[in-house]
């Protein structure tokens, strides 16, 4: 996780200024409670992370204070917010990152599925078939074996072979073959 996306914790947790040098991999960072949160995994400038056993949370640096006492009298660094409230931060961080990345799949499922519902509807004998570096490749000649490769006749009326999944329309509406043209004429060239 991003510290960006955990800034929340920045205003959760009250900060107490800390010498530089504090927080070193394996400390180990007390709640406000007493009991202990985890265990320093990572540290940079501003981040110390902490591994809570259920975790990795970063924590910022400002918000782990010096000199805590804990239940056996114990020194060490704290924070103020217990590990249950540190895991529960998390959990929801978490909970908000998978539903961003389903969302965002969901969004890229329907874009994939508009554009093969367009390429569908495109791709007929007699479409110009345009290629990635833009340039006129020729027109479909037949679609054959179930509507997965297209024959084009190219300029010279040579017939070229291409599988539909070669093929996408863009936002212009093109149908464009996910190639440039010379490495699409090297290839039905044998080359």
């Amino acid at each position: 996780m991003k510290l960006a996306k955990l800034a929340f914790l920045a205003t959760a947790l009250a900060a107490t200024p800390i010498a530089a040098s504090a927080q070193d991999v394996g400390d180990t960072i007390y709640g406000n409670d007493g009991n202990p949160i985890g265990t320093v995994t990572v540290t940079d400038e501003g981040t110390v992370t902490v591994d809570t056993g259920t975790y990795k949370a970063p924590l910022p640096r400002g918000a782990i204070a010096e000199r805590a006492i804990n239940d056996a009298g114990d020194m060490g660094f704290r924070v103020e917010a217990t590990k249950a409230q540190i895991d529960g931060m998390m959990e929801q961080q978490v909970a908000q990152a998978k539903a961003a990345e389903e969302a965002r799949k969901a969004e890229l499922a329907k874009a994939e599925a508009e554009a093969m519902a367009k390429l569908e509807e495109m791709l007929v004998v007699g479409a110009p078939i345009v290629t990635a570096d833009e340039q006129p490749l020729g027109m479909v000649e037949t679609i054959e074996q179930e509507g997965e490769i297209i024959v084009v006749k190219v300029e010279d009326e040579e017939l070229i072979s291409l599988p539909r999944t070669l093929m996408w329309v863009d936002d212009d509406g093109t149908i464009m073959a996910r190639a440039n043209y010379s490495d699409i004429m090297a290839a039905a060239h044998g080359g």
